[in-house]
């Protein structure tokens, strides 16, 4: 067993669901403390993060991850309890496995050889570790980044371990992420019976030919990196009940997925003129939870692919597919993020697990990266 399997299984043996930690930061701040990193345990609400950095000097190359995970689902469905890891076919089962305490693993234990082979490496290494990533994410990354950014320091290159290979681990890093922006609509209209039409006024109808426009308009016709940024409809409630009445309110909840080809007040903008042009009278509410961010080659990019081409013989294809992640928040901090890790096919589902096989060049990996970036 190497040490990169051992202590993700010591992590996945931790009931970690969000946002509790379950004192899986106390095992990986043990092991840095004596690598001569300094930590900050950063505690927000009820949420543990930490900080740790090793070296004063610049370029600060980051690691960052969550400890929490989602809920197991039913136990009895599971081959194996999921927090008892078991290897079974040369796969390692449990909650975590795979989003994401293995790569988490493999933070520590590539620093650790690295540490070793270049005790007086150039610039600084530093890890950000947070247990509120699956849930609400109000007190993890995003308290940590605002608490680094007050005392103005910032970060030259970060590597987010998520999930990230498709098909093959190796296949895919993500370098950037589009932006995610909620609206919530409240259409007024007139109540009343549905048998006279001439003293009700038909939110429904009144709003269709606004949605209908929403759903054709070319937002943006994306870039290089990301595909053109998409509206959608995700819920749309209005009506008593009733067969004969007609309603006076309908709520409609959207969502813009959105590239670095638009902006947040572009696209509100828009929208409002949009409705306005059609004579709707509406309330609207919006929540930005993610802004869109790219990371375009340069020195991470080349850096991690050189890696991975030696680790697993498969050179990455870039990707902003998906949903949003903390690197959303540590862009503000930092020039080049990307997100790179395991197989996500199983991630969140029953059954989690990854390839014992995976494991260590994952860890070869994360290790060759700072080579790449720290050795001159």
């Amino acid at each position: 067993m190497t040490e990169t399997l051992a202590l993700a299984k010591a992590l996945i043996a931790r009931r970690s669901l969000t946002p509790d930690d379950a004192g899986c930061q106390e095992i990986l701040i043990e092991r840095l403390e004596k690598l001569g990193f300094t930590i900050e345990r950063m505690r927000f609400g009820n949420v543990d993060n930490f900080w740790a950095r090793r070296g004063i000097n610049a370029p600060v190359v980051v690691f960052a991850g969550h400890t929490d995970v989602v809920p197991s689902g039913p136990v009895e469905s599971w081959f194996s309890p999921p927090f008892e890891p078991t290897i079974r076919d040369e796969m390692l089962f449990g909650r975590g496995a795979a989003d994401m305490k293995t790569s988490i693993a493999a933070f520590i234990t590539a620093i650790e050889a690295f540490v070793e082979d270049h005790p007086q490496h150039d610039g600084s290494i530093a890890l950000l570790i947070t247990s509120d990533e699956e849930g609400v994410a109000v007190d993890g990354t995003v308290r940590v980044v605002e608490a680094l950014q007050a005392r103005g320091e910032t970060l030259d290159y970060c590597i987010v371990g998520e999930p990230t290979s498709n098909k093959l681990v190796g296949d895919m890093i993500k370098n950037g992420r589009r932006g995610s922006l909620n609206g919530t609509l409240v259409v007024q209209g007139v109540q009343g019976h549905i048998a006279y039409p001439h003293l009700v006024k038909n939110p429904i109808h009144m709003v269709s030919p606004a949605i209908a426009e929403l759903a054709t308009t070319v937002w943006d016709e994306g870039n290089e990196y990301f595909p053109p940024t998409s509206w959608q409809i995700s819920n749309m409630n209005g009506g008593t009940g009733a067969t004969n009445v007609v309603p006076g309110t309908v709520d409609i909840l959207f969502n813009f997925r959105f590239s670095t080809a638009s902006t947040e007040l572009e696209l509100k903008n828009r929208v409002h003129a949009i409705l306005d042009k059609h004579g709707v009278k509406y309330d609207l509410l919006w929540e930005l939870s993610g802004k869109p961010y790219i990371t375009p080659k340069g020195n991470l990019v080349e850096a991690i692919s050189r890696a991975i081409e030696q680790s697993y013989g498969i050179t990455p294809e870039l990707s902003t597919s998906g949903g949003t992640s903390d690197g959303r928040f540590i862009a503000d901090i930092c020039a080049q993020v990307i997100e790179f890790g395991p197989l996500n096919a199983t991630i969140h589902k029953l059954n989690e697990c990854v390839a014992v096989a995976d494991i260590e060049p994952l860890k070869l990996t994360y290790q060759r990266t700072l080579e790449n970036l720290l050795c001159k």
